[in-house]
């Protein structure tokens, strides 16, 4: 269970994830070593599963963003099995996840240009034996930036 001196943490961290124990402990109104020692339990018990760098797309070259809905032929678990190592090893899948209702996977995707989108539905997915159904939507702009999980 998490009390709220936990869940302060999480917040604080989801925030900035380089604060140091010196900081959490002062956000926290705790010293560094028992802020860093919560830190350290809610990494061991999963609550923390990383610590990543937010990178802006755009300047990395990758100018589409685009989600895109696949619906399969099959539902046995070794088509499933073979497409989701196909989602794994593409680069450009940042996220990937299985649905119900008329879609069974939405991936969302970061493509150099409208030309490599395109190589990526109809090159690698469409041609995949278990896939039926291919529906993209490109981002034109996104109004709400990835936000912390609401704790």
């Amino acid at each position: 269970m998490l009390d709220s001196t936990d869940s302060q943490l999480l917040k604080a961290l989801q925030q900035n994830a380089h604060l140091t124990a010196n900081e959490l402990g002062d956000i926290l109104n705790l010293s560094p070593s028992q802020a860093g020692r919560r830190r350290q339990r809610l990494e061991q018990e999963g609550y923390i599963t990383g610590f990543h760098a937010r990178l802006d797309a755009v300047r990395l070259g990758l100018n589409v963003q685009a989600f895109i809905q696949v619906s399969m032929v099959t539902h046995s678990p070794q088509a499933a099995q073979s497409f989701q190592t196909l989602i794994r090893t593409r680069p450009e899948v940042v996220s990937a996840w299985t649905l119900t209702g008329e879609a069974d996977y939405l991936l969302r995707v970061y493509c150099a240009d409208l030309g490599e989108l395109n190589h990526l539905v109809h090159e690698v997915f469409l041609p995949h034996s278990a896939v039926a159904r291919v529906q993209s939507q490109i981002v034109m702009d996104q109004t709400k930036p990835d936000a912390a999980l609401p704790i």
